[in-house]
């Protein structure tokens, strides 16, 4: 289209397809651009998680598909094909606009880890989520607990002091829901969290195998996380606290029939809704090590198919929804935790983002060539040991076997 003066404006409209988020989240930020970027206009949809991978890739295949998208942080080695990188430079722009200097200044390490491969960048983080602690403050008061776990010892003697069992063994008072697959809401991330914490090799070097079957300094440590998780579900041991008859993990917590859990951000606002009186904190998720901090993360970032319409103006909106000024409109509407380094400090002290906006800086996450699919194995892995299935070591190698033929059938 013609401009004033006879020079040309451009002039398009992308589709932005996203999950969890709705409109509200995006509205000030689009609206910021567009003013910004006159001749570009954003349009976004939200989907369900349960609807928006199968809908992303028939639409992508058909040809049919959006020009932003959102991509989870386990994405891109079963979608990377899928992605546009950003291109080195965009016309009518004088500098790039993001450099992988800028990226490993402007983002905390898990996304450049997440999001960049062979030095092309094919997303970039909209926000960085990690497990943390939630605790039940009267639950831990009644018990002569001053602070919540800060390490796994602690949580140990917690564990011990709080869970309280009948004459025939049946669980009273649970002290946390750990240790079981299908009825902890996220149980996959926290076994893969003590796993990471423990120093487990998730994947080999090159990425082309599952090695947390394997041992580190001849140690078996994938089995000990293992084992570790799962004692929680086993009556014959100490910290027994939890088993498959409990109530969903978010539940029990709710109805104080379980002391602590593990989850992520967005949770807070979820039991604050549903229980006004539930007097809750969260705290830092414990460590096997003090001196060498990780924390998992789950979250979701932005890129451009390879079949976008537009794709330099759709890396132009991805550059600014995740810049500083972008960022800011977002994580302020969606309460979530930030990516940049730059916004960290400025939500270290909220009381509810505090904790995870500061472990975002110490987050990892692992090479999982179909993220949906390893969730299952490693569910199957708990529930092999807990019912009595496979032996500890047994579960482990049977899970590596399985990751193992999925990657080998993406090669």
């Amino acid at each position: 289209m013609r401009g004033i003066g006879g020079g040309t404006v451009q002039s398009a409209t992308l589709e932005f397809w996203g999950v969890f988020d709705d409109r509200n989240a995006f509205e000030k930020v689009i609206s910021d651009f567009q003013n910004q970027n006159p001749g570009i206009k954003v349009l976004y949809q939200q989907f369900s998680y349960e609807e928006y991978e199968k809908k992303l890739i028939d639409s992508l295949a058909a040809g049919t598909g959006p020009d932003v998208v959102m991509v989870h942080n386990t994405w891109l080695p079963k979608h990377g094909d899928k992605l546009k990188a950003l291109p080195d430079k965009i016309p009518g722009q004088k500098l790039p606009l993001m450099t992988i200097q800028d990226y490993r200044t402007n983002y905390v390490d898990v996304a450049f880890n997440d999001f960049v491969f062979n030095n092309q960048i094919y997303g970039l983080p909209l926000y960085v989520d990690t497990l943390a602690l939630f605790y039940n403050k009267d639950i831990l008061n009644s018990a002569g607990i001053s602070r919540p776990p800060q390490d796994w010892e602690e949580f140990n003697s917690d564990v011990e002091a709080i869970s309280n069992l009948d004459g025939s063994g049946q669980i009273i008072q649970s002290a946390a829901a750990i240790g079981t697959a299908r009825n902890v809401n996220r149980s996959t991330d926290l076994l893969s969290a003590l796993m990471i914490q423990s120093g487990v090799r998730m994947t080999d070097t090159d990425n082309t195998g599952a090695s947390f079957g394997g041992r580190v300094n001849n140690t078996p440590v994938g089995e000990l996380a293992l084992k570790y998780y799962t004692d929680f579900a086993n009556p014959s041991v100490r910290t027994y606290t939890w088993n498959d008859v409990q109530h969903y993990s978010i539940d029990a917590f709710i109805e104080g029939k379980t002391a602590m859990m593990f989850n992520y951000s967005h949770e807070v606002e979820v039991l604050k809704n549903k229980s006004s009186r539930l007097n809750f904190g969260v705290a830092p998720m414990p460590q096997v090590s003090s001196t060498d901090v990780r924390n998992y993360a789950n979250y979701w970032g932005v890129g451009v198919p390879t079949n976008s319409k537009f794709p330099n103006e759709s890396w132009k909106f991805v550059a600014y929804l995740t810049s500083k000024e972008g960022a800011q409109s977002y994580l302020s509407a969606s309460l979530r935790p930030s990516a940049r380094r730059d916004l960290i400090d400025l939500q270290r002290s909220d009381l509810d983002l505090g904790v995870f906006a500061v472990q975002a800086l110490s987050a990892r996450s692992w090479y999982q060539i179909d993220n949906t699919a390893i969730e299952t194995i490693f569910a199957d892995m708990i529930d092999d040991v807990n019912f009595g299935r496979s032996s500890v070591k047994d579960s482990l190698e049977n899970a590596e076997s399985r990751v193992n033929v999925l990657m080998q059938r993406r090669r």
